[in-house]
């Protein structure tokens, strides 16, 4: 079994890929983003953090959150975020893959991968390449030829704050900073 090793910074800012089991294709139905939204705010009130960067995904979702100062238990969160979206959902007539016997066994729903990516945001540069990464990644999958068209994505927040231009990521030939190999797609 590997041994996955995180990086706990206390008060640190975190870039996050979160996937759905065997990438079932369910995030962005109303139900999930509605489950999803609740159980984030109500983690939220229970153990703060702020959420910078969002884009959700049929399979998985980026985030980037900032954990308070002296605060790194962001395993605490995601844990509590997944079981309660997946009460949610499943009680609301969501659907769940089938179960393996090792998830019977451990009482675990098919709703998420066991684990998330979690990258420690070093600096500026570290922080832009990964915000950039969020809002292009429905365009590198496909999902629409610019970010300005995917409507679940913080995107459209930071074009109203001035940070990118409408018609970013639009352009033919648009030269992406690609990350995946440190994102964990």
């Amino acid at each position: 079994m590997p041994n996955y090793r995180r990086n706990f910074v206390a008060g640190g800012t975190y870039f996050f890929t979160v996937v759905t089991d065997r990438r079932a294709k369910f995030l962005c139905s109303d139900l999930a983003r509605l489950c999803l939204r609740k159980a984030v705010k109500d983690c939220q009130k229970r153990w703060s953090f702020e959420s910078l960067a969002w884009v959700l995904l049929p399979d998985h979702l980026h985030t980037i959150w900032v954990l308070p100062e002296g605060d790194e238990r962001y395993s605490l969160r995601w844990s509590w975020i997944k079981k309660e979206f997946s009460k949610a959902f499943l009680a609301e007539g969501g659907i769940e893959q089938a179960r393996s016997l090792s998830r019977l066994s451990r009482r675990e729903r098919g709703i998420w991968q066991r684990r998330f990516w979690e990258h420690t945001l070093k600096n500026e540069k570290d922080f832009v390449r990964h915000m950039d990464y969020i809002h292009y990644n429905p365009v590198k999958h496909k999902l629409v030829a610019c970010p300005k068209d995917y409507p679940y994505s913080t995107f459209h927040s930071y074009v109203k704050a001035g940070v990118y231009d409408e018609t970013w990521g639009c352009k033919e030939g648009f030269e992406f900073e690609d990350i995946t190999g440190s994102v964990g797609e």
